[in-house]
């Protein structure tokens, strides 16, 4: 008789564990492309302060043009001070995996995907990327035992 599978593990959201969620979950576009925000707001900026407008409002749209470059340039480094600013950063989180999904429980979170909810579920190395109708999470394998990491991939 087999008995109904299920796995806990804990972890900390800390910088490591949200340095690994950025490099396995985003892709970085280095074009010229990302950046066409960044430029419009110069350009509008600029064309508004040659033109004799406000200038107070033509120099905020050159500077947000420019944060908005910077923010596109070191977007992992902007993203992880975000995180580890949150109220989420440092705490632990108790994570269960068994026959019904995945649930996640911290002081400011207790979420559960279950594994009809998943439309998509990619291997990376060095975890999963579950994608479901609320949007995308990761779940690390540093946090996983052996028979969890063989489990996730039979519902793959």
């Amino acid at each position: 008789m087999n008995s109904p599978f299920s796995s806990t593990s804990h972890y900390i959201l800390d910088k490591p564990y949200f340095s690994e969620c950025f490099d396995e979950s985003v892709t970085v576009d280095t074009s010229v492309k990302a950046y066409y925000k960044a430029i419009g707001f110069v350009l509008v900026g600029t064309a508004l302060l040659l033109t004799g407008a406000n200038a107070y409002a033509s120099l905020f749209l050159v500077g947000l043009g420019a944060l908005e470059a910077l923010s596109v340039k070191f977007k992992k480094t902007w993203w992880l001070w975000r995180q580890m600013m949150s109220k989420a950063a440092s705490n632990e989180v108790e994570l269960t995996i068994d026959e019904q999904g995945i649930s996640s429980k911290s002081v400011y979170v207790d979420s559960t995907i279950l594994w009809g909810d998943i439309s998509e579920l990619t291997i990376t190395n060095k975890g999963f990327l579950i994608k479901n109708t609320n949007g995308m999470s990761y779940i690390s394998n540093r946090s996983l035992d052996a028979t969890a990491i063989e489990f996730i991939k039979s519902k793959a």
